[in-house]
């Protein structure tokens, strides 16, 4: 049997195509693993404190607390949740500030203000990493 590839032509015994084909055909019936939306945040902490500095720039913080991610629904979807409250100084002046960071396949994609049904229930625990060093 001859096989063509691009410019050249090369000789290939028909045992040899067989097995080529047929390790053609496994790679290509392998199916993709499904991907998994809800992963448990790995180094949320980190995650919260770098997201928190980069998109809302706060100054002066203090009394700083974070909730363990919890999965919510948050409609039409569900997702990994951490809460977080501190007291500095963002946009319109000091003050005490909670917000929602969520997560997706276990790395953080936002941190909006929270409401009562994000966070009224978070259970806080002290926050080191997003006070100043």
């Amino acid at each position: 049997m001859i096989v063509a590839c691009g410019r050249c032509l090369a000789r290939v015994s028909r045992g040899t195509a067989v097995l080529l084909a047929l390790a053609l055909c496994a790679c290509a019936s392998q199916k993709p693993k499904p991907f998994e939306e809800n992963v448990v945040p790995v180094d949320f902490r980190g995650q919260v404190a770098e997201q928190v500095r980069r998109q809302l720039n706060p100054r002066n913080v203090r009394d700083a607390y974070i909730a363990e991610p919890v999965l919510k629904a948050s409609p039409p979807t569900t997702r990994y949740i951490s809460c977080v409250r501190f007291t500095a100084d963002v946009g319109a002046g000091p003050g005490s500030r909670e917000y929602a960071a969520y997560f997706y396949n276990g790395k953080i994609t936002q941190i909006v203000t929270a409401t009562r049904e994000q966070c009224g229930d978070a259970n806080y625990l002290p926050f080191p990493e997003l006070l100043p060093h």
